[in-house]
């Protein structure tokens, strides 16, 4: 059982998607288990006012509507890096804390970035088909048009995960520069404040910066018209990031080389266009999906819930929260 400072067992709802570990790890509180968005409206009022903490699962909608039915709210720990899903700006303004599942996952992600650029630039998966179709006995697969030689990887967003890739890139001997809104404490790859003009010289992006408004349509078409048609885009981040038409125009009027996307905008929903094409790898979003990463991804959840509710400070606090780590 776990209880509170007062000797109480706190009420927490676990919404989003089941998650067994998650679910077990919370199981010393009273909890409420809701999957879908619409289950949190039908809560009776009785339960709703009690609950003190959200477990977040996945990318469900955590918006200003939901969460005022929670007068008591203080904690919301969030699975995943990105936290655009959940509305920051009232958490913060109602003194709400909200934690994410940064650096457990970093490796994993910037393993994905890196396996995804080469396949997509060597073309491992229609090489694959061609194999299993039975076509190389009739000839030889075609020479990939596009290598990682002679390339400048250009990294949109240099934050954890970012640099895990800018590492490996590196390693590739391919050089890196890098795009954010300020330079990034301890990195020595040139710094671009201007996304377009990083383009121009980096014929290679891949993006890894956080979601929300801010970032919205970031990749346009002046970005990826700037990129020329050896170009080459990688998404790890979220589909909102990019203006998916825009994209597609790119591809199919032969402005860029290629694509290797694990995000979409209406995920799971993928435009049947770049399901069609060629020169682009298509991805389910899987860039953490290890068993071993997910794993420490649900703990993570689950630890910043106990560690708040036992009167201790959170692991991971974003950093809208209200929450501030002593000096």
């Amino acid at each position: 059982m776990v209880q509170d400072q007062s000797g109480q067992k706190a009420d927490i709802l676990v919404y989003g998607p089941k998650k067994p570990l998650i679910e077990r790890g919370l199981s010393g509180f009273n909890l409420h288990v809701i999957h879908e968005r619409a289950d949190v409206d039908k809560l009776a009022p009785d339960i709703a006012e009690k609950i003190r903490g959200i477990a977040v699962t996945l990318l469900v909608p955590a918006n200003s509507a939901m969460l005022s039915r929670f007068p008591k709210l203080e904690v919301i720990a969030s699975f995943g890096v990105g936290y655009d899903h959940v509305d920051f700006s009232y958490a913060r303004d109602h003194n709400i804390i909200v934690t994410n599942t940064p650096d457990v996952l970093t490796e994993e992600v910037a393993d994905t970035a890196l396996g995804l650029l080469i396949a997509t630039l060597r073309e491992f998966i229609p090489a694959d088909r061609y194999v299993r179709e039975g076509k190389w006995t009739e000839k030889s697969y075609r020479l990939s048009p596009g290598s990682l030689r002679d390339r400048t990887v250009g990294i949109v967003g240099m934050g954890r995960i970012g640099q895990a890739i800018a590492r490996r890139v590196e390693a590739c001997g391919v050089p890196v520069v890098y795009h954010s809104r300020n330079p990034a404490q301890g990195v020595s790859h040139k710094h671009f404040p201007n996304l377009v003009e990083m383009a121009k010289v980096a014929d290679t992006l891949i993006v890894i910066t956080p979601g929300g408004a801010a970032t919205n349509n970031l990749i346009n078409a002046d970005v990826l018209d700037a990129m020329g048609p050896r170009g080459v885009l990688i998404n790890v981040a979220r589909g909102s990031v990019v203006d998916e038409q825009a994209l597609i125009a790119a591809l199919a009027n032969g402005k860029i080389l290629a694509a290797g996307l694990d995000v979409y905008a209406q995920e799971p929903h993928v435009p049947d266009a770049l399901k069609h094409m060629n020169n682009v790898v298509l991805l389910p979003h899987i860039a953490s999906a290890s068993v071993a990463t997910r794993d420490a991804m649900d703990q993570l959840v689950v630890d910043n819930l106990v560690r708040w509710f036992a009167g201790k400070p959170p692991l991971t606090p974003v950093p809208e929260t209200p929450y501030e780590k002593p000096a």
